[in-house]
């Protein structure tokens, strides 16, 4: 699906699925962390398409098949899209975050509740500081900044080739899809993240139905850093706050763990958290 935000073309992957005539089924967006796109959702467009869901894996602006310069703030992100949520026809809708993205995600929940009937935070923490080593490498070495990242990102399981999807590797596609990342979008991505300090006040602001989604090996926003974030919506005005450990993941869950991810993301905002495994 292709609409247009701000005079550029908005790319969304639907499953497969057109949206038109769905109007009874609700609508979900999906957006994706820093220096990727919407393909890191390609475990749960479909299944979530074909189960009742008029879902929308968006691209970013400068992000896959999405035009437009990359933003530079979390607040234009999340107002972008919920720019793109009017233009699909896709409002109110329950809004997913990984990473980067759970920031965005955040952001609109607590600014826009009017576009938001629940909010799901994958990969995510009060604070995303980057390494400086990674940093440094977003700018003029994207092949290094992909290989940390694939490595960082990923649980000891995926590092042997323990992949859910038979034939695939993890890390390599992890890295293939940063490094062919337009240059400059991921040193910009990562200036977002980092200057983003207002995730403890938008939690305490948010008033839907929330659900975190925690990998256990997850060395990026590993759980202690989303313990603060947790007790800020718990403390706010949310109308209920879940958690959800996947065991052995790390924080490219969608990819290490893609069938407990999907059935989190299917019963968004309806079911209690758990300990999940990916056996299904």
């Amino acid at each position: 699906m292709i609409v247009e935000v701000d005079g550029h073309p908005a790319h969304a992957a639907t499953g497969g699925l057109d949206l038109a005539g769905r109007g009874d089924q609700p609508a979900m967006v999906l957006i994706h962390g820093a220096g990727m796109d919407g393909t890191v959702w390609q475990l749960q467009t479909r299944y979530l398409a074909h189960r009742g869901h008029r879902v929308a894996a968006v691209d970013l602006p400068g992000h896959g098949r999405s035009a437009g310069e990359p933003l530079g703030s979390i607040a234009e992100l999340a107002d972008w899209v919920g720019r793109f949520l009017d233009a699909a026809g896709l409002t109110p809708a329950r809004v997913v975050g990984h990473s980067m993205g759970s920031f965005i995600g955040l952001d609109l929940a607590a600014r826009r509740p009017e576009l938001v009937t629940s909010l799901t935070l994958l990969g995510t923490a009060d604070g995303m500081p980057v390494h400086p080593d990674l940093l440094s490498a977003s700018e003029d070495r994207l092949a290094d900044a992909a290989a940390l990242m694939a490595s960082w990102g990923h649980a000891p399981p995926a590092h042997v080739g323990l992949n859910p999807t038979p034939g695939l590797w993890m890390l390599g596609g992890a890295r293939a899809l940063v490094e062919t990342s337009a240059a400059g979008v991921l040193a910009t991505d990562f200036r977002a993240c980092m200057d983003y300090g207002d995730a403890l006040e938008r939690a305490a602001a948010v008033t839907c139905p929330v659900e975190v989604v925690i990998g256990s090996a997850d060395k990026m926003t590993p759980p202690r850093a989303t313990a603060k974030l947790v007790e800020a919506l718990r403390d706010g005005a949310a109308a209920s706050v879940e958690v959800t450990t996947l065991a052995d993941s790390g924080h490219m869950m969608m990819v290490e763990s893609p069938a407990a991810v999907r059935r989190v993301l299917a019963s968004a905002g309806s079911g209690p958290g758990q300990d999940a495994s990916d056996s299904m």
